[in-house]
C-alpha cells in the first residue's frame, strides 16, 4: 500500500458496531476475495473486499474476518485470516504479511492462516446457532454475473445445512452507512489530495491539450501524495462530450470556447472521493455557459441546505432539487411554464437537461452501501452532484462536493476548493 498506516481504533470501532448487532451465539464469516484472473496468466488489479477492509483494514488477497463473540474459548472471538507467507510466493510477488503486521493494522490479537481454517472453523460452527454469511447487496450490483461471495454461501449452506443463516449485508447496509469520527479523517485525506489534484490541472490546462494529458496530471498527484489509485475511472471530458455521463476514452483535443467536464477522485486509505467541476478550456466563461453553470451550482446549494439529520430521505431531497431545477431551467430560457405545467411528479420536465441522480453514499466503495428512502443520519456522507446537459448549446455541466453529515447540518469535505465561476477563473490565471 502507498498510504500510511492507519489508526486501528477505526477497524476495532466498526468490529464493535457490527458484534452489538449479532444475534446470541453467532458467528459471522466475511469471506476472501482472491486476484482474479485476467486475459492469459495476468491479473486484475486487486480490489478487496469492502466489508473485510472496514472490518480490519487488511488489502491483502484472500483475507477472511471471523466474529463469533460467544465462543466459550476468549481467543477466538475475533479472528483475522491471512495467506501463510511463503518464500517462493514473495519472491515473485513481495511481501505477506505476518501475524504481527496483521494485529498491527487490524487490531485483531488472533490471527491464523487459511490453511488452518477448516479445523478451526469446524467447531465454532458446531456450537454456534446463527452464521451471518456477507454477500454483495448493493443496489447497483450486476446479479447476471457469477459472484465468488455466492460460492462461499453456497459451499458453506450445502456443509451445515441446518444452521440458521442471516444477511451480515443488512447489518452492514446500515452501519457502513453511518461513518465514524476516524472514517471521516481518512476521507478528508482523499479529498485533500484530489484538491492537490484539481489545483494543478487548472494551471495546466489551455486550449490544445488533450484529455490524456490532463488525466496523466491526475494520477502524477495523486500517486505523489500516496493514493492508493483512482477511485473511479477519471472522466476528462471537453466539449459535446460533457454530455456523457461516464466518458472515460479521454482522446480528444480541449479547444478554445470549450468547457471541460473533470469527473475523478482519489482513494486513499480504500476510501474514496468523487468530485466533478467544469471549467473553460481557454480559463474564461462566456456569458452564456455562466449563465448555465450558475443555475446548476444554484441546485447544489440548495440540495445541500436540505441535507441534515431528520425526517427527510434522500429521495424528498432529490424531489426537491428537481423542483428547484424547473425553476432555474425556466430563468435561463431552457424551460417554459408550459413544459412545467405539463410535467408529472415522476417525470419532471427538467430531466431533459438533468438527466442522472442528485447523488450517492460515498466512503469504502465510490457508490458506497446505504439506503436511499430512510430518514437521514448523522454520520452519513452523500455527493451532490447536480447536472446540465444541453445538446443543442453542446454543453455539459456538473458540480459535485461530498458531504458530511453531522447533527445540525453537515460539512462540505471540500470546502475550500474554488466552486464559483469567478473562483476558477481566478485559480486558472495564476
Amino acid at each position: 500500500m502507498k498510504y500510511t498506516s492507519l489508526d486501528p481504533k477505526l477497524f476495532i470501532h466498526n468490529r464493535e458496531r457490527f458484534v452489538k448487532k449479532m444475534k446470541p451465539n453467532s458467528i459471522a464469516i466475511f469471506h476472501a476475495h482472491p486476484q482474479l484472473p485476467e486475459n492469459s496468466d495476468a491479473q486484475y488489479g486487486y480490489k478487496p473486499n469492502s466489508d473485510v477492509v472496514w472490518l480490519s483494514g487488511v488489502v491483502q488477497e484472500k483475507t477472511m474476518v471471523i466474529l463469533y463473540p460467544d465462543n466459550l474459548d476468549k481467543n477466538y472471538r475475533e479472528v483475522l485470516v491471512v495467506l501463510r507467507p511463503n518464500e517462493m510466493l514473495e519472491k515473485w510477488e513481495g511481501h505477506k504479511l505476518n501475524k504481527a503486521e496483521a494485529t498491527a493494522i487490524s487490531g485483531i490479537k488472533t490471527v491464523i492462516f487459511i490453511d488452518q481454517l477448516d479445523a478451526m472453523l469446524l467447531p465454532w460452527m458446531h456450537h454456534a446457532e446463527h452464521v451471518y454469511l456477507d454477500t454483495n447487496e448493493n443496489d447497483r450490483t450486476d446479479t447476471s454475473i457469477p459472484r465468488i461471495d455466492l460460492l462461499f454461501v453456497h459451499d458453506l449452506m450445502k456443509r451445515f445445512p441446518l444452521h440458521k443463516y442471516e444477511r451480515a449485508a443488512v447489518v452492514m447496509k446500515e452501519l457502513r452507512a453511518i461513518k465514524s469520527k476516524y472514517e471521516a479523517a481518512v476521507l478528508q485525506q482523499a479529498v485533500d489530495i484530489t484538491h492537490k489534484a484539481f489545483l494543478r490541472v487548472c494551471k495546466f490546462i489551455k486550449p490544445g491539450v488533450m484529455e490524456h494529458e490532463i488525466e496523466a496530471e491526475i494520477t502524477h498527484e495523486f500517486i505523489r501524495n500516496r493514493a492508493t489509485r483512482h477511485a473511479y475511472g477519471c472522466i476528462i471530458a471537453s466539449g459535446d462530450r460533457a454530455r456523457i455521463l461516464h466518458y472515460v476514452e479521454n482522446n480528444q483535443e480541449c479547444k478554445s470556447g470549450e468547457l471541460i467536464l473533470m469527473d475523478f477522485g482519489a482513494e486513499y486509505g480504500n476510501y474514496c472521493a468523487d468530485m466533478t467541476r467544469t471549467i473553460p478550456v481557454n480559463g474564461k466563461f462566456t456569458k452564456r455557459q455562466k449563465e448555465i453553470y450558475d443555475a446548476c451550482l444554484a441546485v447544489h446549494h440548495y440540495a445541500r441546505k436540505m441535507l441534515k439529520p431528520g425526517k427527510t430521505t434522500w429521495l424528498d431531497i432529490t424531489a426537491a432539487a428537481e423542483i428547484e431545477m424547473n425553476k432555474q431551467l425556466l430563468k435561463i430560457g431552457l424551460l417554459t411554464k408550459e413544459d412545467i405545467k405539463n410535467e408529472s411528479p415522476d417525470n419532471r420536465a427538467c430531466r431533459r437537461y438533468f438527466y442522472h441522480g442528485l447523488g450517492h453514499h460515498l466512503g469504502i466503495d465510490v457508490h458506497d452501501i446505504g439506503t436511499r428512502n430512510t430518514p437521514i443520519k448523522e454520520g452519513m456522507v452523500f455527493t451532490i452532484e447536480p447536472g446540465i446537459y444541453v445538446e443543442q448549446e453542446k454543453i455539459g455541466i456538473r458540480i459535485e462536493n461530498n458531504f458530511w453529515v453531522t447533527k445540525t447540518g453537515n460539512v462540505d469535505l471540500f470546502k475550500g476548493i474554488p466552486i464559483t465561476t469567478e473562483e476558477i477563473e481566478r485559480v486558472m490565471r495564476k
